[in-house]
């Protein structure tokens, strides 16, 4: 059977103020003719189809149409909800989902629903372990629906993930495509660059022992990085089909076909996606700046300037791209070298204080030290 493989959609995502919706649905459009090209018997979508927990309808629109156009090309479709997902609003989809042949497990609920079937047109069968993302907080009373007893809950957030995905793969066959998706941190795994921390640190890693070894394959999601990860079966991540922030742009956009059957290991492909506004970060003075062609891509730039009052707006008006503006952290002096002596308050101005500051972070700009004197004025007379 052949696997189309993706995650990490995050549509919804707004960089520095600026909608990504346009990129989102190229991308997604970019996925589908992939599909039609590739003829995949099974898509598996591993998580994050939003970037927040309360999508707008323009959000749910694309993803729906997005998921629709995929089930169109034939091929089943299996989603599972991710961290930035709301698992309960993505499960209150499921009776337009089932109407439309799409598969969706947005939060963990029984554990005959995690075990999805089904059989290729050539006749082979599948079984595939859906598990949607699991916080810590709630990984013990997951394992707690499943049955097990005190001693297999244990306090640990691996080892919960791992029971849930030794029960559930007790329903894997032994003449069947045996499959696993879910949405993870594993331990050895690259993060791409804009992953939410607080979801990808250590408390949240497992490792790749928790997958069986009857598995013929393991379709992640969470890390927005294509790749490979060692283990006792197959484990990729397909990585996001665009970057969502400038810590991803050196990223391959990226989907996964991967051919396996119940005798054969399972191989896979990386399918490059294009992305229709790519991200780009510059360096350098106005000067510099001035002379670049940065083309359609998004900018982060580093300016090669002292700090000071307005230069934001000109580095913007000759880059209009331009997102993000930061001095050049090279240019900037260490805080901890500052003296800290010159942090004393007593018998000292708020504008004096201010001054200090400013100094202290290298930006001696009487234009800047002059607004604050403006403002603080209006404060304290109103």
């Amino acid at each position: 059977m052949r696997i189309l493989h993706t995650s990490d959609w995050h549509v919804g995502k707004v960089l520095k103020g600026q909608s990504r919706a346009a990129d989102h649905i190229s991308a997604l459009n970019a996925l589908v003719e992939v599909a039609k090209a590739e003829q995949p018997d099974l898509v598996i979508v591993a998580g994050d189809l939003y970037d927040t927990a309360s999508p707008t309808a323009d959000s749910t629109r694309i993803v729906t149409r997005g998921l629709s156009a995929l089930r169109r090309t034939g091929a089943e479709v299996v989603v599972i909800g991710g961290n930035h997902d709301n698992g309960p609003a993505l499960d209150a989809l499921r009776p337009w989902a089932d109407a439309a042949g799409i598969t969706v497990r947005g939060a963990v609920g029984r554990p005959e629903e995690h075990l999805v079937t089904g059989t290729t047109k050539g006749g082979e069968e599948w079984r595939l372990v859906a598990l949607p993302f699991v916080s810590q907080r709630y990984a013990l009373r997951a394992s707690e629906m499943f049955d097990l007893s005190a001693a297999e809950a244990v306090q640990s957030y691996a080892s919960a993930i791992g029971q849930l995905i030794s029960v559930l793969a007790k329903g894997f066959g032994d003449g069947t495509v045996n499959l696993v998706t879910g949405h993870l941190t594993v331990i050895g795994a690259t993060m791409g660059g804009g992953e939410r921390e607080a979801h990808t640190i250590m408390g949240y890693a497992v490792p790749a022992g928790v997958f069986p070894s009857s598995a013929h394959y393991v379709a992640l999601g969470h890390l927005h990085r294509a790749q490979a990860v060692n283990g006792p079966c197959p484990i990729r991540y397909s990585g996001s089909p665009l970057p969502i922030d400038f810590g991803e742009e050196e990223n391959l956009s990226t989907a996964c076909v991967v051919d396996v059957t119940a005798t054969t290991a399972a191989r896979a492909r990386e399918i490059p996606l294009p992305v229709a506004t790519p991200l780009r970060t510059v360096r350098g003075t106005l000067a510099q700046l001035s002379t670049l062609d940065t083309g359609d891509a998004w900018l982060r730039v580093y300016v090669q300037e002292p700090p000071r009052a307005g230069l934001r707006e000109e580095v913007q008006e000759l880059l209009p791209k331009a997102l993000e503006v930061r001095i050049d952290p090279k240019l900037l002096p260490d805080p901890k070298a500052a003296d800290s002596s010159s942090g004393a308050r007593a018998g000292r101005s708020p504008g004096e204080l201010f001054a200090d500051y400013l100094g202290q972070r290298g930006h001696a700009d009487e234009a800047t030290v002059s607004l604050f004197h403006r403002l603080h004025d209006e404060v304290v007379s109103s």
